[in-house]
């Protein structure tokens, strides 16, 4: 089975920046999506960016522009660059890997934007 973890959450001030990884260990199909979803307080878990094993990508329109998703195969990472970063982006951030039928997530990054 696949393991999924994440690291770079933290606190960050209104306007900054941070960049998340998510790294896979376990035996991964050629074919698969990776990606970042986010859950705020009292909120349903929301899809932030993914990215497919070629490349090809999907934004929730909150973070087009701001946000840019972008992995390493060889090293079954995923990244999530992170800029201008509001109030409105302070959440858990949850790692997302799809492979076939199955999915798996990460144990979660606290990501806090705040003066």
């Amino acid at each position: 089975q696949v393991q999924l973890v994440e690291s770079g959450g933290g606190l960050v001030q209104p306007g900054g920046s941070l960049r998340l990884s998510c790294a896979a260990s376990g035996s991964m199909s050629r074919f698969n999506v990776m990606g970042w979803y986010r859950q705020a307080p009292e909120k349903s878990r929301e899809l932030v960016a993914t990215i497919t094993t070629s490349g090809s990508t999907i934004y929730a329109d909150s973070v087009k522009g701001r946000f840019t998703i972008s992995r390493d195969n060889a090293k079954n990472t995923v990244f999530l660059q992170m800029n201008s970063l509001n109030v409105g982006d302070t959440a858990v951030y949850y790692c997302n890997l799809r492979m076939g039928f199955t999915t798996q997530w990460g144990q979660g990054t606290q990501v806090t934007v705040s003066s």
